[in-house]
């Protein structure tokens, strides 16, 4: 038998396990499936989520913001999860995080950050003196010994993973190797596919939305006989770091030449942004004047989002959580992406269509509204 990071025995007998990691929604969108598939497996373990806030602040202007981010309601909804962290976003909550962990008295902790790796180590050091503690590690250069120190308080790395430019493994397969070297779980392919469970008062509240825009939602079991409905397009030109948005002077250009093509003559359009992006979009869109469009934000709940999404007919999406999330509400997707990382395209290539911009060093703002319209046809 292979040996495991996790000795098999200390799993066994353990009643609780820590899993610490910054996440963003793209990261969890494969990730759940490794802890759902690990939580299954031992049942007997009570599986705790560590959610670090790499955005923390001391500046109190930020903390309403921080709070509400997208992900701790998604994560809040897992039935896997037995306890979530989510009160890291400023300095003094963090202290307090930290001692809470501690009283848990954890027999196992696991770091799966990628980012400050060596910070990490010491995190789930400090939060278990006494447990195993596993996490990645960095190579150390010279100037560093502060790193190596920190990779001391490990008993166990995780091998880091590297990307094959002319054949680079999904990021699915590299979270499922992660489970694989901690317990020895396999999870096949097959299981690493996205998925989203959208709550009942979501999928209405969103119906409910599209009704107020005069736009039809989807028959719940469409034939022959249901009336026709006009195609809705989802359009996300957003992402965390400009590298990856697309400029939305380009998302009006898109949807004035969609609707010189037959096919999307008719169409509705709903344009996605950040709550915090919401009044600029607003105001660059709405200048257009363009008819059958709406501007579209999940200001309530995550779960606002796939709602939407699952509603939708075509998704146009920059290198972000949406372009994942179409995958895993089953609606085709064209994904404009940089060069920079193809472990993360779409993992549904059936239902993905996949624009890279021309250059390696490109941002997505170097895909033209031409290559869009190219690929649909």
């Amino acid at each position: 038998m292979t040996q495991t990071l996790i000795p098999a025995e200390l799993l066994q007998k353990s009643d609780k396990i820590l899993f610490i990691a910054h996440l963003a929604l793209g990261d969890f969108t494969y990730l759940q499936n490794c802890f759902e598939a690990f939580a299954r497996a031992y049942p007997h373990l009570k599986v705790h989520l560590w959610v670090d806030e790499v955005r923390r602040t001391g500046d109190a202007r930020q903390w309403e913001h921080l709070k509400k981010y997208s992900l701790y309601d998604w994560t809040a909804a897992c039935p896997f999860f037995d306890k979530v962290y989510t009160r890291t976003y400023s300095p003094a909550l963090y202290r307090e995080s930290i001692a809470e962990a501690q009283r848990e008295r954890y027999p196992v902790v696991v770091s799966l950050a990628t980012l400050r790796p060596h910070l990490y180590a010491g995190l789930a050091r400090d939060i278990s003196p006494n447990g195993l503690v596993i996490g990645m590690r960095k190579a150390v250069k010279w100037f560093q010994p502060h790193h190596a120190a920190a990779y001391r308080k490990l008993d166990a790395a995780i091998a880091p993973y590297k990307v094959d430019r002319g054949d680079p493994q999904h990021i699915s397969g590299v979270y499922a190797d992660w489970f694989r070297q901690l317990s020895g779980l396999d999870i096949p392919a097959a299981a690493r596919f996205p998925f989203v469970r959208i709550p009942q008062q979501w999928q209405d509240h969103v119906r409910r939305q599209l009704a107020q825009w005069r736009m039809a939602p989807k028959d719940p079991a469409p034939n022959d006989t249901a009336p026709r409905r006009d195609p809705l397009i989802f359009i996300n030109p957003f992402a965390k770091t400009k590298k990856r948005c697309w400029p939305l002077e380009r998302v009006a250009e898109l949807i004035a030449a969609m609707r010189q093509q037959p096919a999307w003559r008719d169409a509705a359009f709903i344009v996605n942004a950040a709550p915090q992006d919401l009044e600029h979009a607003r105001r660059v869109i709405g200048s257009y004047g363009l008819e059958r469009t709406e501007l579209f934000s999940a200001d309530e709940n995550f779960f606002q989002l796939p709602a939407m999404l699952e509603q939708c007919d075509l998704i146009v999406s920059v290198e972000t959580a949406v372009m994942h999330l179409a995958n895993a509400v089953h609606v085709p997707v064209i994904a404009l992406m940089r060069q920079k990382n193809p472990e993360w395209t779409p993992i549904d290539k059936a239902n993905s269509t996949v624009i890279t911009a021309p250059r390696r060093r490109d941002w997505v703002k170097a895909v033209s509204v031409e290559q869009v319209m190219k690929a649909m046809r």
